[in-house]
């Protein structure tokens, strides 16, 4: 299973575009993929509803997973976007 640690960028954090935008990216991955708070249960990163009710906010950190052929690449690509301030362009 491959795993990242990144912080979220997005001054709103993971709510309303950001998560949409999330949430749109680790669908078309095509693996399985999940998201958590560092320390907490995770949640699936292809659900909006699960996303939102994470409440991740601007600076905190949030650990990725993915299981599956490219999921080291595709976590790449999701670290990069939650990377950026998403409500910024």
């Amino acid at each position: 299973m491959a795993r990242r640690t990144v912080t979220i960028a997005s001054s709103v954090g993971l709510h309303a575009r950001p998560a949409s935008l999330f949430v749109q990216a680790a669908a078309d991955t095509g693996l399985d993929v999940e998201i958590a708070k560092v320390g907490e249960e995770p949640v699936d990163a292809t659900s909006i509803l699960a996303v939102m009710a994470l409440g991740a906010e601007h600076g905190q950190e949030v650990e990725l997973t993915a299981e599956g052929d490219g999921a080291d690449a595709a976590l790449d690509s999701l670290v990069a976007l939650l990377s950026r301030d998403l409500d910024a362009e």
